[in-house]
């Protein structure tokens, strides 16, 4: 563990007058003055047909252009994933169901190109991220949006803080992978057979992103607020110690047909086929699952 020495200047006030500060009264921020924290949250899809990319431009529309990315396709950043994460302190993702009862790469989109290659390697644990998904409620009914689930369990074997889960009441299903407990793990929309819906469940579910917090702690200073000067005060010097954050280490292990790797920030294994279509969590480091064989680690997401 690395140590260095900061010195830091803090000014102490004389209280010679009670009334020298004036605050402002905590209020409630409108997502428009947001921009004044500098938070932004980067918009990704992938689509096939273009509806999902309609969806991605509604939430858009309701973060307003001061707050959210105009909506990125994933297609267009492959091999430059961790660089377009990383200008964001928080992620809206979403993709479109196609694969049907496929247990891997159910989206037939370029998430699918990326899940369990380029995504393996990111380093982006504690990022706030919400999933956004489309199906069809009635004609696959039973899978209804089944790759948004997918896209859930990615990032949050990645060790990001997931966000934006939301009530299975209302939808015309019967089964889907993208349920989590008893929600959906976030916002799922059926543009073939409650279009007239979709609207309302975006207002709604942006509005609930922001009471989860998915713009706070930003890491920039809150708003100003209005002061008097005072009087001019002395300067005390004190050192303080500053503890450097260290990497987090990450090992990998090889059992019959698949590749683990761990991840120490989240004490989680991630482990990947031989070929590159199938995938699953363990909790722990690779050693501790050196038993492990093909025929009894294939699980459904």
């Amino acid at each position: 563990m690395l140590l260095s020495a900061l010195t830091i200047t803090i000014l102490a006030a004389a209280k010679n007058d009670a009334a020298a500060f004036a605050f402002v009264p905590s209020r409630i921020v409108s997502i428009k003055e947001t921009a004044l924290y500098g938070t932004k949250v980067g918009i990704f899809f992938g689509t096939s047909t273009g509806s999902t990319q309609e969806a991605a431009d509604l939430i858009a529309e309701e973060f307003g252009d001061d707050v959210a990315s105009s909506p990125i396709e994933i297609d267009e950043i492959q091999g430059s994933v961790a660089a377009e994460f990383a200008k964001y302190d928080a992620l809206v993702v979403g993709t479109p169901t196609w694969n049907t009862g496929a247990d891997v790469e159910r989206s037939g989109t370029g998430w699918d190109e990326i899940y369990y290659g380029e995504m393996a390697d990111l380093n982006i644990a504690g990022k706030k991220v919400a999933v956004f998904g489309l199906g069809d409620s009635v004609s696959y009914s039973e899978n209804y949006a089944d790759a948004s689930g997918e896209l859930y369990d990615v990032f949050e074997s990645l060790g990001c803080s997931m966000l934006g889960a939301t009530s299975t009441d209302g939808y015309l299903h019967e089964a889907s992978k993208a349920i989590r407990g008893d929600k959906f793990c976030g916002l799922l929309l059926d543009e073939v057979n409650q279009e007239e819906l979709t609207g309302e469940r975006v207002k709604n579910w942006v509005a609930a992103l922001i009471g989860e917090g998915l713009l706070s702690d930003a890491g920039t200073a809150a708003p100003a607020v209005s002061v008097q000067s005072p009087a001019p005060v002395p300067q005390i010097e004190t050192e303080v110690s500053v503890v450097e954050p260290v990497a987090a280490t990450q090992a990998e292990e090889q059992v019959e047909g698949f590749l683990g790797h761990y991840n120490s920030l989240t004490d989680k294994t991630w482990w990947v086929g031989n070929n590159g279509r199938s995938s699953f969590v363990t909790n722990g480091p690779p050693e501790m699952h050196s038993t492990l064989t093909k025929t009894n680690t294939r699980m459904s997401p």
